[in-house]
């Protein structure tokens, strides 16, 4: 019963995080990567797939793309972080900063594809 005393520590759902952010980038990457194709071989193909980004749950789903970036990204840093800085016990406090500066940025990416 101890091991499941620890998920609901902050840093083990920081953990969490990190690595389900990095699994939804991975499976991002094959679509972008067909757009970026399909970009340079078919241009009018293209247009149509522009067009398609242009409703509301498209542009929602950005939002949780850039999301997931950014706190990969924070993620990423606060282990590196860990790694080469001696850490104590602000860690949880970097963690919440590294969530809500994360959100930050995803919001006011959402903000701008709406407005």
């Amino acid at each position: 019963m101890v091991a499941y005393k620890n998920r609901a520590h902050p840093l083990w759902l920081a953990y969490i995080v990190h690595r389900l952010s990095g699994l939804f980038l991975a499976l991002f990457l094959p679509l972008h990567f067909w757009v970026l194709a399909m970009a340079a071989s078919e241009p009018g193909r293209l247009d149509g797939f522009l067009r398609f980004t242009e409703y509301g749950i498209v542009k929602a789903a950005e939002f949780g793309l850039v999301f997931g970036l950014a706190i990969h990204m924070f993620g990423g840093l606060r282990l590196l972080a860990l790694e080469w800085l001696p850490w104590s016990a602000p860690q949880k406090t970097l963690a919440a900063a590294a969530a809500s500066a994360s959100f930050l940025i995803a919001a006011l990416f959402l903000m701008r594809a709406f407005g």
